[in-house]
């Protein structure tokens, strides 16, 4: 069985959408952060970096979205959760998910730990101010030139999408008005629709 380490309100939810997705039989076992869990030595065995998710499978564990998502898909083709026997395609999957991972996760981090960069003040308060505005810049982006419709990827439903729905989750909170990205607040109300997903919010 699978086991997906999770906290409340990180992105560790894309990951265990997507296990619900995929139909898999696993067990998530959600960490407080705020408490410091993540820095128990018995979890920084299983990830040295301190962070939420992490995938415990039979070969060891897996750790950061991406590659987790990618680890579901590819061990559940019967899903269908990507365009695994298409290169270009899936390439455009990892395309998307990396995004999120390396310049939008980024920048709703500086408005919440600035001190993973700074150590002065006043550059952390001019980080916090400046990344609504980077937050939005990226979701427009994503609006305007990623998200093909329905689903990022177009009519099928991939792993990108769990990933999207999760991002956009953060958007009030990092101070971006969901109304002035009318196709990203779409997807996310027409992923709150899915059964895993109900399901996942509800546990």
């Amino acid at each position: 069985m699978l086991k997906l380490f999770t906290a409340k309100g990180s992105c560790a939810l894309a990951s265990q959408i997507a296990l619900e997705e995929a139909g898999a039989d696993y067990q998530a076992v959600s960490i407080d952060l705020a408490a410091g869990e993540q820095r128990r030595p018995d979890y920084l065995k299983l990830n040295p970096k301190g962070r939420v998710p992490v995938l415990i499978t039979e070969r060891g564990p897996l750790t950061e979205s991406p590659a987790i998502l990618s680890f579901i898909a590819q061990s559940f083709p019967q899903a269908r959760l990507a365009p695994l026997d298409d290169a270009f395609a899936f390439a455009r999957v990892q395309e998307f998910n990396l995004y999120l991972c390396s310049t939008v996760h980024v920048a709703h981090a500086h408005l919440f730990r600035g001190t993973r960069w700074a150590d002065d003040p006043a550059a952390i308060a001019e980080m916090k101010r400046k990344a609504p505005q980077v937050v939005e810049e990226s979701f427009r982006l994503i609006e305007n030139e990623m998200l093909e419709g329905p689903w990022v990827m177009g009519e099928s439903y991939t792993i990108c999408d769990p990933y999207l729905f999760t991002m956009a989750q953060w958007l009030e909170r990092d101070g971006v008005d969901p109304d002035r990205l009318p196709r990203i607040r779409d997807h996310r109300r027409r992923m709150e629709q899915r059964p895993a997903v109900a399901k996942v919010l509800q546990g």
